[in-house]
């Protein structure tokens, strides 16, 4: 059932991508952090739909995550890049340039090794002082991202892609220990509002990103970045498990999967002329 629901999961974001980065690109872009651009998204029933089809994917995942280590979770969740660039492809005539179907095999081979290495548990309990780490290190991506908001195109879209993927990580390692249940208690749990003040960050900066740059360039930093450190806070301190003898289907899996989305991200950081996906005109105007 886990894998199902991680495999609906990376289809629904897929989606919400595509119908945020349409909603996104056609919104102003300010050169700073700009608090209204979420309230003025929300009035684009574009972007409502992609919302809407991002949150039944973290719904999914979430309760993927009860079960599953955050290392195969986290990097799941990056095949919707691929889903992704192939609805865009289809629907919207984004080009997709052959580096970027390569990067996306390697990430595929990367994340079959994952599910080959995945032992299913349950969480262990998250120590108060990671929590309270964690919250530091959301203070901090907020006031990075002031200058971050600042660096144009393609390049501001990875800056800000990456520090939505470090807001995203929070919101994965909080809710892993979550998922256990009992879901009625859950906003009785100081690590939900974590993981809901990491969410409405992190879909910020998505939101800014997107206006920067490719859908591909700003999943593909934010994904690298929230799979490695969710990966890594999974196995230290979660209790996450590694099939015996499979530990290195984990690294090679790992090291692929960010190989693959860092190509992608570094193909798409050259510059718009040469590598932006274009929402055409008729999208835009809906």
């Amino acid at each position: 059932m886990g894998y199902l629901l991680l495999a609906l999961s990376a289809v629904s974001y897929a989606v919400g991508i595509v119908a945020q980065t349409v909603a996104a690109r056609r919104a102003e872009v300010r050169d700073r952090i700009d608090p209204g651009l979420l309230a003025r998204l929300a009035t684009d029933p574009v972007y409502v739909i992609g919302f809407s089809a991002q949150v039944v994917g973290f719904l999914l995942a979430f309760l993927a995550r009860a079960t599953l280590p955050l290392y195969l979770v986290q990097a799941s969740a990056m095949s919707a890049v691929g889903i992704a660039a192939v609805i865009g492809g289809v629907l919207l005539k984004w080009r997709i340039r052959s580096v970027e179907i390569g990067s996306l095999g390697i990430t595929a081979v990367g994340l079959l090794l994952l599910v080959g290495a995945a032992e299913p548990s349950a969480a262990t309990q998250l120590p108060a002082a990671v929590g309270f780490g964690m919250i530091g290190v959301l203070v901090a991506v907020a006031a990075a991202a002031v200058p971050a908001a600042k660096v144009p195109g393609p390049r501001g879209a990875v800056v800000m892609g990456a520090l939505a993927g470090v807001a995203f990580a929070i919101l994965a390692i909080a809710s892993r220990p979550l998922a256990g249940g009992p879901l009625a208690e859950l906003p009785l749990r100081p690590l939900f509002w974590l993981m809901v003040v990491a969410a409405l960050i992190g879909q910020a900066l998505l939101a800014a990103a997107l206006q920067r740059g490719s859908s591909t360039a700003t999943m593909a930093s934010m994904d690298s970045v929230s799979v490695l450190l969710a990966s890594v806070a999974g196995l230290a301190v979660l209790g996450d498990r590694i099939v015996a003898g499979r530990e290195a289907w984990v690294a090679g899996g790992l090291a692929l999967v960010v190989c693959g989305v860092f190509v992608m991200a570094a193909v798409q950081a050259r510059g718009p002329a040469a590598t932006t996906h274009e929402v055409p005109k008729e999208a835009a105007r809906g």
